[in-house]
């Protein structure tokens, strides 16, 4: 089986060059946003990290496809890298400090694409989250000085803690009911929002996250961390990975009460 360590240190190196191009012209004065044809903002530091991402791979890595949020797929083959350059871009044109790249690698297999490297970059926390396949997730400044991750061991509904985004969402797909249930059946509930839930639940700080609509760039990533760290990431349909349009994390002891409760079928 490949071992990804190249792929991984590779990422890790897009990260870095994507971190000092948002930090940049994080609360700048004169930052550019514009709004996409779904409403949502994007900003000219979110081109911009993209473009960067984009160049260095087609140096390093010609032979694979791209997928970006901001300008599509380009190329084809086995191996696709998957790019969110500012995953949180509300946030981030606010000047609130949760947001972060995600650079993902997937790979062709049995089911389709499926995330074999991950890279979590949220400078602005100054923290950094990463997996490669059959080797574990960590989290630290480095790949030299990192900490292995390891989801939590809460078994019971009444002893969690669980993270979303918004009740909008829920709402509009009619899942609010099972939602807000699921609510009051837990111990806490905090709404960090984007990437982070998925990094916490990887680090067992929180025990489950849920969100009703999703692009792929959103979770590949955030995918392999949560998987890697012993931790389950399927859609709310249960299908293993990033491909639902929809998430749900856990630490695995959990994850069929949590889909249990938003499909409404507890």
């Amino acid at each position: 089986m490949p071992d990804y360590l190249d792929d991984l240190r590779l990422a890790h190196v897009l990260a870095d060059a994507a971190d000092a191009a948002t930090t940049d012209r994080f609360k700048a004065l004169d930052l550019k946003v514009e709004t996409k044809p779904d409403m949502t903002p994007v900003s000219e530091a979110d081109k911009a990290a993209e473009e960067l991402i984009r160049g260095q791979l087609q140096r390093a890595r010609p032979r694979d496809a791209i997928l970006g949020e901001e300008y599509g797929v380009e190329g084809t083959g086995p191996r696709r890298w998957v790019i969110d350059p500012i995953d949180g871009t509300k946030n981030y044109v606010r000047g609130v400090p949760v947001w972060a790249t995600l650079i993902s690698l997937m790979e062709d297999g049995e089911g389709g694409f499926q995330p074999v490297v991950g890279v979590v970059s949220a400078p602005a926390l100054g923290r950094r989250w990463w997996a490669a396949k059959g080797h574990g997730a960590f989290t630290g400044r480095s790949l030299t000085k990192a900490s292995r991750l390891h989801v939590s061991r809460v078994s019971r509904l009444s002893d969690a803690s669980f993270a979303y985004s918004s009740l909008s969402g829920w709402e509009e797909q009619g899942r609010l009911d099972g939602f807000l249930d699921l609510t009051r059946a837990v111990w806490r509930t905090r709404a960090y929002g984007d990437f982070w839930p998925y990094m916490m639940v990887a680090e067992g700080s929180i025990d489950m996250c849920a969100e009703p609509e999703l692009s792929l760039w959103d979770m590949a990533a955030t995918a392999i961390v949560v998987t890697e760290a012993g931790g389950t990431f399927t859609g709310l349909d249960a299908r293993p990975g990033p491909h639902s349009g929809n998430a749900a994390a856990s630490n695995g002891l959990l994850h069929d009460e949590l889909l249990g409760y938003l499909n409404q079928r507890y």
